[in-house]
């Protein structure tokens, strides 16, 4: 993947077990927990590309949101500001070789960033 390219999307779900079949049932996405991230299953699309996760719904997540590649998460942030949108979570690690952050654009959209290995 290279910067901007579109790496991951997480689908808010309420019922982890009803969501995995429901998706898995639907587009055929191979929907699997990942040692370490318990409670957040992984899925696959068939091409094996797109993919993402299922996370549990909240409050101020309530919508899928689909997460950026860049090449650096503090420089894209400190470009989101400059261009009027605004940080709503800062750079925060995934592993040891990768990282993430939520930023709102100024029309209220939230999106998400990834830099790092998958």
């Amino acid at each position: 993947m290279a910067h901007g390219d579109i790496t991951h999307v997480d689908i808010p779900v309420r019922d982890m077990s009803s969501a995995t079949s429901f998706y898995g049932s639907l587009f055929g996405w191979q929907i699997n927990e990942i040692p370490g991230f318990e409670g957040y299953p992984m899925w696959q699309a068939p091409n094996q590309v797109s993919g993402g996760g299922l996370a549990p719904r909240e409050e101020t997540f309530t919508q899928p949101r689909a997460y950026v590649e860049v090449d650096s998460i503090d420089d894209t942030l400190a470009k989101v500001t400059e261009l009027g949108g605004e940080v709503v979570m800062g750079r925060s690690p995934i592993s040891e070789n990768s990282w993430w952050a939520i930023f709102r654009d100024a029309d209220g959209n939230e999106l998400g960033l990834f830099e790092g290995e998958v």
